[in-house]
């Protein structure tokens, strides 16, 4: 089970304050999930994406972003080869 946040969650923004909330909830959850979980075979992670999702023309100016292809491999590398990371943050 891999969740992904935005990094709000990790590392509040003002201007998101409502949402970095929730946010951070369910990190937590995820991270004691991942405790409670560990040597049964079943995987729980958290990935906290620090960018926007596309081209730099569909946000805000300023903004870093990455397309779904830069961002995907951290994914396939928590299902392969770091299953025993909680959580993995991707940014540019």
């Amino acid at each position: 089970m891999l969740y992904t946040t935005g990094a709000g969650s990790i590392d509040p923004v003002p201007q998101v304050g409502n949402v970095n909330a929730a946010a951070a909830a369910l990190r937590n959850w995820v991270l004691n999930l991942h405790k409670e979980l560990d040597g049964t075979g079943v995987q729980a992670a958290h990935v906290g994406i620090d960018v926007a999702i596309g081209s730099s023309d569909a946000v805000i100016p300023g903004f870093p972003t990455a397309p779904p292809e830069q961002i995907s491999p951290v994914y396939w590398e928590l299902h392969t080869t770091d299953r025993d990371k909680a959580e993995r943050v991707f940014s540019v």
